[in-house]
C-alpha cells in the first residue's frame, strides 16, 4: 500500500486505531465460534433452554465480526497503489497456501481422529458442525478434492477465504471508481448498498423471495452490484477519510448499536422457533449483509477509531495481534470446542461462557500461531500468512 502524506504522529495514530478495529474483530470473531457448541451440544429441557438463549444473546452481539475485517480491508488497502499484478501476487497468494494447508488439516483430522481411537463424540467435541462427518480415509481424502469449490463442516470458517480472495480480485477494479469518484458519489453508492440491506427481510416477509427484477430465470435484480460486502469495503475506506467527533460517534453510535442488536437477537430468536425453519429462514437475522448487523458494525468501527491507546505496550500488543490475526484465523477452530469444555469444567457461568471460553481459545490461538511463526521463520508467511516483517 502506498504511502500518504501524513505526519509521522497521524501514520503512528492511524496504524494504531486499524490494529484496534482488527482486534475487536479477531476477539469477536472468536467468540462468534465459541457460540457453535451451544447450538448443537447444549443437552436437553432446560439446559437447552438456557444454552439456546445465551447462545442467541452471544451469537448476535458477534455478528459484526466479519464486516469489521472487511471495512478495515476498505479501509487500508482502498484506493489500491500497486498494479494489478502485484497486488494479486502480494495478496491472494498470501492467503491462498495457508488457506489450502490448513483447510487440508481440518479436513484430515476426523480420521487422524478415528486412527488414535477417538469416535463421535470425540469429533464434536471439537468441530460441533461435524458431527455426521464420516471418520474415513476416503472421506477426508474427497472433502480434500472439493476445497477448490467448497468448504466442509469441520473447516466450516474457511468459507470466508473464499470471500476474501474474491474481494481481492474485485478490489484493483473498484479501486479505479473510488480514485475518482467524489465524495458525493462514493455517499450514493452507500445509500444504494444501504437499500440492499432490507432486501433479504423483503423477499422473506413480503415478496415471496423475488424483489427489484429477480424471477427464476434472473437472480441480478436492480441493486444486484451495489449489494453484498463491496459496501463494507468502500464504508471502511469511507470512514477512515471521513471521522466523525468521539461525543458525536458516541451519541449516535450507543443506540444505534442497540436498535441493531435488538432487531438481530429477537428476530433471530423468533425464526429459529419456528417448527418449519429452514437453515435460509434461521439465518435470515445472521445475514452479515443486513441493515441491522450493519448498525452494530458502524460504532464498533467507530470506537476503534476513538478509543485511546496511549500505552506503547499496547500497541505493541495490538500490532502483534494483528500481524498474526491470519493464522489466528487459520488455527483457532481446532480450539473452540475444548474451550468450551474447559469453561464447563471450571463452572463459568452459563451467560459468560462464549465470551471466557472464546477469549482462552484466542489467547490460545494467538500464542500458538507466534510460536510457530517464530519457529517456521520466513515459511510462516506461507504456512500461516504472518510476516514479521510487514508493516500492517
Amino acid at each position: 500500500m502506498g504511502k500518504q502524506p501524513t505526519t509521522t504522529t497521524q501514520q503512528s495514530q492511524r496504524v494504531v486505531w486499524l490494529d484496534t478495529v482488527r482486534f475487536f474483530a479477531m476477539l469477536i470473531l472468536v467468540w462468534c465460534h465459541s457460540a457453535d457448541p451451544f447450538n448443537f451440544n447444549a443437552g436437553e429441557g432446560q439446559s437447552l433452554i438456557d444454552h439456546t438463549l445465551w447462545g442467541s444473546i452471544w451469537g448476535s452481539f458477534c455478528r459484526v465480526c466479519v464486516p469489521l475485517f472487511v471495512m478495515v480491508t476498505g479501509a487500508l488497502l482502498l484506493p489500491v497503489k500497486q498494479d494489478t499484478e502485484n497486488f494479486y501476487r502480494k495478496r491472494i497468494f498470501r492467503v491462498l497456501w495457508p488457506f489450502l494447508i490448513w483447510s487440508v488439516l481440518y479436513n484430515l483430522t476426523p480420521w487422524l481422529m478415528a486412527v488414535c481411537g477417538g469416535d463421535k463424540s470425540t469429533l464434536q467435541t471439537f468441530f460441533p458442525f461435524g458431527a455426521d462427518t464420516p471418520m474415513t480415509l476416503s472421506q477426508s481424502l474427497k472433502s480434500i478434492a472439493q476445497i477448490p469449490l467448497t468448504f466442509t463442516s469441520v473447516a466450516c470458517h474457511m468459507w470466508y477465504i473464499y470471500l476474501l480472495i474474491g474481494l481481492y480480485l474485485y478490489l484493483p477494479i473498484f479501486s479505479a471508481w473510488v480514485e475518482k469518484a467524489s465524495d458525493r458519489a462514493k455517499l450514493w453508492f452507500l445509500v444504494a448498498w444501504a437499500v440492499t440491506l432490507f432486501l433479504p427481510h423483503l423477499r422473506y416477509f413480503f415478496f415471496d423471495n423475488y424483489v427489484l427484477g429477480e424471477c427464476s430465470w434472473n437472480a441480478f435484480g436492480m441493486l444486484y452490484y451495489f449489494a453484498g460486502f463491496t459496501g463494507y469495503l468502500l464504508l471502511g475506506h469511507y470512514l477512515r477519510h471521513h471521522p466523525i467527533a468521539p461525543m458525536r460517534a458516541l451519541l449516535i453510535g450507543v443506540p444505534m448499536f442497540i436498535v441493531g442488536f435488538l432487531i438481530t437477537f429477537i428476530g433471530f430468536s423468533k425464526l429459529r422457533a419456528l417448527p418449519d425453519c429452514t437453515p435460509e429462514v434461521y439465518e435470515l437475522f445472521n445475514l452479515f449483509c443486513s441493515f441491522h448487523v450493519a448498525m452494530m458494525v458502524i460504532p464498533m468501527f467507530w470506537l476503534g477509531q476513538h478509543l485511546p491507546i496511549k500505552s506503547e505496550r499496547v500497541q505493541k500488543l495490538l500490532r502483534n495481534v494483528g500481524i498474526c490475526s491470519f493464522g489466528i484465523y487459520m488455527i483457532h477452530y481446532f480450539f473452540i470446542g475444548p474451550c468450551y469444555v474447559v469453561s464447563n469444567f471450571l463452572h463459568v457461568p452459563l451467560s459468560i461462557q462464549v465470551p471466557v471460553g472464546g477469549t482462552l481459545a484466542f489467547l490460545v490461538s494467538w500464542l500458538v500461531a507466534y510460536l510457530l511463526a517464530r519457529l517456521l521463520g520466513p515459511a510462516a508467511r506461507t504456512v500461516l500468512g504472518i510476516d514479521f516483517g510487514t508493516k500492517k
